[in-house]
């Protein structure tokens, strides 16, 4: 399957690159919007969301299958190449993403929903 991904304006331009060399459409969100835009648009253009803002990890807030995916990279140190590596390892080991919550770590991924 060929997911699609919008990106938060806090996401390096190293994943952007590497999700279109993959194959991958890949789209930023518009700079300064809020949260609740950000997932208007992913859900209106059905966009897997990658963040590195915690507040998208919320179930409650935005529960599964509510949105078409969303992954949030909480990798530390915030290095782009540790966070490309793992983002690959997931795309290469996770077959579902839509209407998850994704949470990718150093060491794990976290999957809520489904």
């Amino acid at each position: 399957m060929s997911y699609r991904f919008l990106l938060d304006e806090n996401v390096p331009r190293t994943i952007f690159k590497l999700l279109r060399q993959k194959g991958f459409h890949a789209e930023y969100v518009p700079q300064g919007v809020d949260d609740r835009t950000v997932i208007k648009i992913a859900r209106e253009k059905n966009l897997i969301l990658i963040t590195r803002d915690s507040d998208f990890a919320d179930e409650l807030r935005y529960p599964p299958n509510s949105h078409p995916g969303i992954i949030v990279l909480h990798i530390h140190p915030s290095i782009p190449r540790v966070m490309a590596e793992r983002l690959v390892f997931l795309l290469e080991n996770i077959k579902e993403l839509n209407g998850r919550i994704i949470l990718v770590y150093n060491d794990r991924i976290e999957i809520i929903g489904r």
